[in-house]
Order: C-alpha cells, then sequence, then structure tokens
C-alpha cells in the first residue's frame, strides 16, 4: 500500500495507527459513498475498502439506563464529567474500566478540574482517583494505550499530559496544540502498528498527530486544520472532537459541533505534514494534498445533529453521536451516512452529555456508556 511507504522512516513496519475502538468486528468507512447525502461524494475515496452496511440500529435496542456511580472525585471534590475512555487490555488497568476526566473543581468552576478517575463497568460502581495534576487542568480529553498509559487534555494548562499506568506524569506534548478540546487512543490489534495520539484544538480548529510507540521522540504534527471552532468559553466550547477510528480501515471520524458535520478521514496513518488536509469553510469541502493518498470525506451535515461534541464507534462500525448542546440526544448512523435512530438521554435544557464510549464484540452485547455533567453521573445504557 502506497500510503505504508511513507511511514517507514517512522516506525519499525512503517504503518502507525491510532484508534479510538478495536478492529475486531467494526465495519468499514465506505468512503465517498454516503447513501441519501449526496454532498459527501468527495475527493478522496475508496470504495475499494468498503464493507456491507449494518442497519441494525443499536440504540432502538439500549432500552434500560443504569447508574453506574456518581462522578464526584474522592480525592478534591472535582466534578463536571467530561471525555470518556475505555480500556482494551488489561496490565496494571483492568480490562473493561473505564476512566473520564472533571472539568470542574469542587466549587463547580469550569476549567479548574485537575482530576481524571477511574471506575468499574458495574452499577454501583465509585470514582477511584487515578491522577490529581495541573497538567490536566480543564481536562476535556481522556485516552488509554495499549500498554495502559493514559493521555489527559487541558484545556487550562494547554498540552496534553501523559500518565504511567500507576498515575504518575511521564510526559507532556504542547505546540502545535494550543487548547486541547479532545483527544484519544488505542491500538489495531495487528503485529507491528504502533499507536498515534490525535488531538484536536478548540483555538484554531486544527488536528494534531503524535505517535507513541515508534523509535525516538514522538514530535506533534498538525496534520489538518480548518475546523470550525466558536471561540465559546467553558462547557459552551465547540471544536474538532469525537475522534472515533476504524483501526482496520484506517479511517478517523471527527465531529464538527459548529457546523453540524461529522467528517471521515481515509488512511489518516498516513498523514504527516502540516497541513495535509484543509477543512473549506461549511465544514464540507476538503483541500488534500496527497489526495490519492489520503483525504477527508461528509459523512453527514444537519439535522437531527445540533452542536454534536462527543461520539461513539459500535462494535459493528457504526456511529452514536451526541448532540450536547442540542437537547443531549443520542443520533445513531452508519458509516454511508443513513440515520438509525435518535434517543433523548438527559431531558435537561442544559448541555450534559459530553462523553461516550460503546462496549461489546457485536450486535447482541453492544452496551453504551456516558457521562452526564448535569446529574455527575456516569450512566450506562444497555439492552
Amino acid at each position: 500500500m502506497g500510503f505504508c511507504k511513507r511511514l517507514v522512516p517512522l516506525t519499525m513496519a512503517g504503518c502507525a495507527l491510532f484508534a479510538l475502538a478495536a478492529c475486531g468486528g467494526n465495519g468499514a468507512v465506505p468512503n465517498g459513498l454516503t447513501g441519501g447525502n449526496p454532498a459527501s461524494q468527495l475527493a478522496g475515496s475508496d470504495a475499494s475498502v468498503a464493507s456491507p452496511a449494518d442497519n441494525t440500529s443499536i440504540l432502538k435496542l439500549l432500552k434500560k439506563d443504569v447508574v453506574i456511580g456518581t462522578t464526584t472525585d474522592p480525592t478534591n471534590g472535582d466534578t463536571g464529567p467530561r471525555a470518556l475512555a475505555v480500556v482494551k487490555t488489561g496490565y496494571v488497568l483492568k480490562k473493561g474500566q473505564l476512566l473520564l476526566c472533571n472539568f470542574e473543581n469542587k466549587s463547580g468552576t469550569a476549567g479548574q478540574g485537575t482530576t481524571i478517575d477511574v471506575f468499574n463497568p458495574v452499577a454501583g460502581s465509585s470514582a477511584a482517583t487515578f491522577t490529581q495534576s495541573s497538567d490536566v487542568e480543564g481536562c476535556d480529553g481522556a485516552a488509554v494505550s495499549d500498554g495502559n498509559s493514559v493521555y489527559g487534555a487541558g484545556a487550562t494548562s494547554k498540552e496534553v499530559a501523559e500518565f504511567e499506568p500507576d498515575g504518575k506524569l511521564k510526559k507532556t506534548y504542547g505546540a502545535p496544540i494550543e487548547v486541547p478540546f479532545a483527544d484519544g487512543d488505542a491500538f489495531c490489534n495487528k503485529p507491528y502498528r504502533p499507536e498515534n495520539i490525535f488531538v484536536g484544538d478548540s483555538k484554531d480548529g486544527d488536528v494534531v498527530k503524535f505517535g507513541i510507540s515508534v523509535y525516538g521522540s514522538p514530535k506533534e504534527v498538525q496534520i489538518i486544520s480548518g475546523f470550525a471552532v466558536n471561540k465559546g468559553s467553558g462547557w459552551s466550547v465547540l471544536g474538532p472532537s469525537g475522534f472515533q477510528y476504524d483501526g482496520c480501515k484506517d479511517t478517523l471520524y471527527v465531529v464538527d459541533g459548529v457546523n453540524d458535520t461529522i467528517v471521515a478521514v481515509s488512511h489518516v496513518s498516513a498523514l504527516l505534514e502540516k497541513d495535509e488536509i484543509v477543512v473549506e469553510k461549511g465544514g464540507k469541502t476538503f483541500k488534500c494534498k496527497y489526495p490519492k493518498t489520503s483525504c477527508a470525506t461528509l459523512v453527514y451535515s444537519g439535522k437531527p445533529l445540533d452542536a454534536p461534541v462527543a461520539s461513539a464507534l459500535l462494535p459493528n462500525g457504526n456511529l452514536i453521536v451526541a448532540n450536547t448542546a442540542g437537547g443531549n440526544t443520542l443520533v445513531e448512523l452508519t458509516p454511508a451516512g443513513k440515520v438509525l435512530d435518535t434517543k433523548v438521554v438527559d431531558k435537561s435544557k442544559t448541555a450534559g452529555i459530553f462523553g461516550l464510549v460503546a462496549t461489546g464484540t457485536g450486535d447482541s452485547n453492544t452496551a453504551l456508556f456516558f457521562t452526564d455533567t448535569n446529574s455527575n453521573n456516569l450512566q450506562e445504557l444497555e439492552q
């Protein structure tokens, strides 16, 4: 594959991958094919990687809403749960455990939370402090690597911090990251494929990438620019977020809460240079330096999307997106842009659903976890 050849200098096998969901059972993005959404028939399509869409609505099957536990940090009382991540391989942390960021401090001041908590994924669980650090002040992004390293994004600290599996600070990542809004990590579970981290920036709409298991020191590179930002403050900030990755197809999904769009980036591991992809005004068209290697396509635009922030990739390859500021409604779509279902999970008019993650191996055992800042709870939708 041509795009792997470009990676040889950076990785042992020349094909680094970032993932927010494990490969097993995930569907593919039929790049350039978006069903009833013709605006997404854009450059960079690769129909050869498409898999048949699964039109089964998982959201319709998730009828039971279970409270896992309160998200108030037991160490310093931080509140305001945001980004959510699941542990996929157990070493120090246990497989299936959940980690979340706290964006507020004990007094409820947005942007001053400094803790990441860990939960067991069962009802009645109590939050345990994974780490407390000024390096993740205003924590709005959390990710767990294959080796159990944890990456927290701090909107106020303006950096991404890497922590050892025991919670000790290992390293921080900065420029060209300015105000991190979301991050994530996982693995494709295939030999010789190191991981990358992707970080969304709420100041300028960039997406920054750095490798975490490559020779030498990882280098932060701004690979995508032009996603819309709203210049909001506190909980009202919108920018590129909701990163979800189909590792086996090397496709990254990005949520744009300003333009109410979902974008798919094909062969994202091939992106190595500044501004390789530029999102044009409106968020529906894209300029790509190497369109035969990697480009972006529009998956979906418009209603029922309404100021989305978080998303989750289901085991069958479908997406669930949270309309965070738009009524706390979950929207399920296929990778081809077909809306399957919607569900309101918090009737409050205040934005509350900022973290989503899906677990399971197939349609019959998929579950969806989400954070609710209005109740300060971690909750689960299950079948």
